[in-house]
């Protein structure tokens, strides 16, 4: 049994504000061992990111408390530590990779100036010393073309090189705990992929162990040791990562396990193309001098040919930069575009925005994160009915039965529409999200990474409520994501997408089933090869 570095006992954690006072951690209990990875898995809201930031003490204290409960970590409770004792552990001894990389580093500094400023706080390191520190940090971490790097801003850089940055710092002083929350949630699959086996060799080669936060249980699958399973709070199982898959105790564990988005899109009948795309290009120039000359171009999109027939799933797929939501955007007429767009049989490329817009009703947009395309000044009632007023479409009494209506297809409470949008889950934002696009009855939707920000159960209730609104009303959708196992649960044909271009195309469960490009092969392997079990690694 190898020994315990931290050890968590009868942790609760409450949040204050006035007379109301909310618990969101209750009894929490488990051991951190030497050199292991634990995972804390659950739902949004579960406790999970709360507990961990406990063990640094990074809530904010101003309104939480915590009145019970000690973390002892070599022998101290790090609950009751002072301030500066507490510090020469934090980021020292015990470090943390945020979820969001971009909004964790500075984007006034350099990559090299905020790892040096990580060493020169905890080391004392700074000049010459300082600097191949950092340039060894950024090779450890498998940067690529680590000298240039340091110079670069994190705007610079791809999100998997920005959570290499974030690992980089977090490794600078060799911890014996390393806090990931979330480490790939905002990845592609390849990318999360490349993120984990960085992660599970760093921790082999450096011993440390690893508190890794995840709702996503494949991942956790291929890295954890042992898994804590929260739920509203509380830690309902604890057991090894083999025991706990094979053998789930919980009904909540089983229901995470369930939760994988799972069945095909229904069947339909051959029918006419409601959307065709011929040699589709999207441009952008690189100008360079003094007179911003074009002396290249950046093909975002670059000669896309397809055909989608009313009823069915377009999905698209490739990594982040491969051109899919350009493409979708351009589709839309969102972005100037060259090449032949048709919908409903009329020639888009060349009309006005003036003359586009009666058809805009009829084609409509469910964006990737719902929290920021809601308008937090606008209640909801407002935010699906003003589609209806754009198009002006019926009369106030009308436009109200059309938003009961719609908020009741997406399963919510017509009351609801009285509300504002901070008032509600991740996955409810999202159906007021769509809401917004069905009230108009469209032909089309675009969904544009609509569950990528949603836990796996939300994920799952969001796929079969975008099925029965294809089923009652005939939609026609294109769908993009990273996430293939929604897109296989969602699609009728798939495009693969690489650096603008499509690389194989067809129905979507024969390329599932047979894929013939090596790309296409690679994302599959990404998203659903057998656990790399971490037995190996025990």
């Amino acid at each position: 049994m190898a020994e315990n570095l931290i050890e968590i006992r009868d942790l609760a954690v409450e949040f204050v504000s006035g007379s109301c006072v909310q618990r969101v951690v209750d009894g929490v209990s488990f051991d951190i061992r030497k050199g292991e990875t634990l995972a804390l898995v659950g739902e949004s809201g579960s406790g999970k990111s709360v507990t961990a930031h406990s063990i640094l003490r990074l809530l904010p204290y101003a309104v939480a408390r915590h009145p019970s409960g000690t973390i002892r970590y070599a022998g101290e409770d790090l609950l009751s530590l002072n301030e500066r004792r507490l510090r020469g552990i934090r980021g020292n001894r015990i470090a943390m990779v945020f979820q969001e990389p971009m909004t964790s580093l500075n984007p006034l500094h350099s990559v090299g100036k905020q790892i040096v400023e990580v060493l020169a706080l905890h080391k004392g390191l700074s000049g010459e010393p300082a600097r191949r520190r950092a340039l060894e940090l950024l090779e450890l971490v498998g940067l690529s073309d680590p000298g240039k790097r340091l110079g670069a801003y994190p705007h610079e850089l791809s999100g998997g090189q920005r959570q290499r940055v974030m690992i980089a710092m977090a490794l600078a002083n060799e911890p014996e705990l390393l806090i990931a929350d979330e480490p790939t949630t905002a990845l592609d699959v390849t990318v999360q992929l490349k993120i984990l086996d960085l992660l599970k060799d760093l921790q082999a080669r450096l011993g440390m162990s690893l508190l890794l936060i995840s709702h996503d249980l494949n991942l956790v699958r291929r890295i954890a040791h042992r898994v804590c399973v929260m739920q509203r709070g509380c830690v309902v199982e604890q057991a090894s990562c083999e025991q706990l898959f094979q053998a789930p105790q919980h009904a909540y564990t089983r229901e995470l396990l369930a939760a994988e988005p799972q069945g095909a899109p229904r069947e339909v009948p051959p029918a006419a193309p409601l959307l065709e795309v011929e040699d589709l290009r999207v441009w952008f120039p690189i100008r360079k001098g003094v007179l911003r000359r074009t002396v290249d171009q950046v093909k975002a999109v670059d000669g896309i040919d397809f055909s989608l027939p009313r009823g069915q799933t377009l999905g698209i797929v490739g990594e982040s930069g491969s051109g899919k939501s350009t493409l979708g955007l351009a589709i839309l007429r969102l972005l100037a575009s060259r090449g032949a767009i048709r919908f409903q049989g009329q020639a888009l490329q060349d009309m006005t925005q003036q003359e586009v817009r009666p058809l805009r009703r009829q084609m409509q947009v469910v964006f990737q994160d719902p929290y920021g395309s809601l308008s937090p000044r606008m209640s909801v009632g407002q935010i699906v009915g003003e589609g209806l007023a754009i198009h002006r479409i019926g009369d106030e009494a009308e436009r109200e039965r059309a938003i009961v209506e719609a908020l009741v297809e997406v399963g919510l409470d017509p009351q609801a529409r009285h509300r504002y949008p901070h008032e509600f889950s991740g996955g409810q934002r999202q159906r007021i999200a769509i809401a917004r696009a069905l009230v108009l009855k469209p032909a089309l939707i675009l969904l544009d990474e609509p569950t990528s920000a949603l836990d796996r159960t939300v994920q799952r209730q969001v796929v079969e409520l975008l099925r029965d609104l294809q089923a009652k009303y005939d939609l026609t959708y294109l769908f993009i994501s990273h996430d293939l196992a929604v897109v296989r649960a969602l699609s009728h044909q798939l495009l693969v997408m690489k650096q603008g271009r499509v690389v194989e195309q067809g129905p979507a469960e024969a390329i599932f089933a047979a894929p013939q490009h090596p790309y296409t092969r690679q994302l599959l392997e990404a998203a659903f090869v057998a656990p790399a079990t971490a037995a190996s690694s025990r």
